[in-house]
């Protein structure tokens, strides 16, 4: 039990900081997530890797118990899954997975959108205004240097996503809704979505935010549900997944 409510701590700990955008690693379970949580998202760890515990402690520079409670913690984020006396695999990535993930993240995200715009005040636009506008600076250097520029992209992209729908009240949305987030970022990156931001992405992010600000609720949906679409769409266009 003891070892359940440690867990349990560190996922809430996460959920809320991460939401706010304040989470920092405060133990060495905290900071093993965090690392190997990035490295399986970026793909440095494949789809269906055997991750052996005695391999990468020393990797990771974490004992073998400190490594197999951050497993844990991305067992629960659906990064990671546990086999029985196997131990851990990276989570698979499937056409099936993606078309179930974005299916699902557009109801969440879209009735997260849909109560911001309803119940959303000065602060909640002033936090859109700022994250599209960085957004935005991001996306002009996008275009000319995508190689260098594209992480810090994803994070302000995160950014303006999360200010859209900051002003939700529902905590059981936002929770499914990070993760949800956190999954389809695996798929941009296997889809190399950053060769289009410059162009249609930017377009896309502009319409969406002038329609929040204008709280055009029916309009602003259906271009999150369609932007949220992309992925999806350019990975069935190249044949990527089966």
């Amino acid at each position: 039990m003891h070892y359940y409510n440690r867990i349990m701590e560190s996922q809430h700990n996460f959920f809320w900081g991460e939401l706010d955008g304040s989470a920092e690693p405060r133990s060495q379970i905290e900071s093993a997530y965090l690392q190997l949580r990035e490295d399986i998202i970026d793909g440095r760890h494949a789809p269906g890797e055997r991750l052996r515990v005695e391999h990468l402690k020393d990797q990771y520079n974490v004992g073998a118990g400190t490594l197999r409670e951050a497993l844990a913690l991305l067992v629960s984020d659906s990064l990671v899954v546990s086999q029985s006396q196997r131990g851990f695999r990276v989570a698979p990535m499937s056409l099936a997975d993606i078309e179930d993930l974005t299916r699902t993240r557009t109801v969440l995200e879209c009735a997260a959108f849909r109560d911001s715009m309803q119940l959303g005040d000065d602060e909640w636009e002033a936090r859109v205004v700022s994250a599209y506008h960085k957004l935005s600076l991001t996306e002009v250097r996008l275009a000319n240097d995508a190689a260098n520029v594209f992480d810090e992209w994803e994070e302000r992209n995160r950014a303006f996503h999360e200010a859209l729908t900051s002003a939700s009240p529902s905590t059981w949305i936002q929770r499914f809704r990070i993760i949800l987030y956190r999954q389809a970022r695996r798929y941009r990156r296997l889809s190399a979505v950053s060769s289009v931001v410059p162009t249609q992405v930017h377009e896309e992010h502009r319409q969406i935010f002038e329609a929040a600000m204008n709280r055009d609720i029916v309009g602003a949906e259906k271009l999150l549900a369609q932007h949220i679409q992309l992925a999806l769409t350019v990975i069935k266009q190249r044949g990527i997944l089966k």
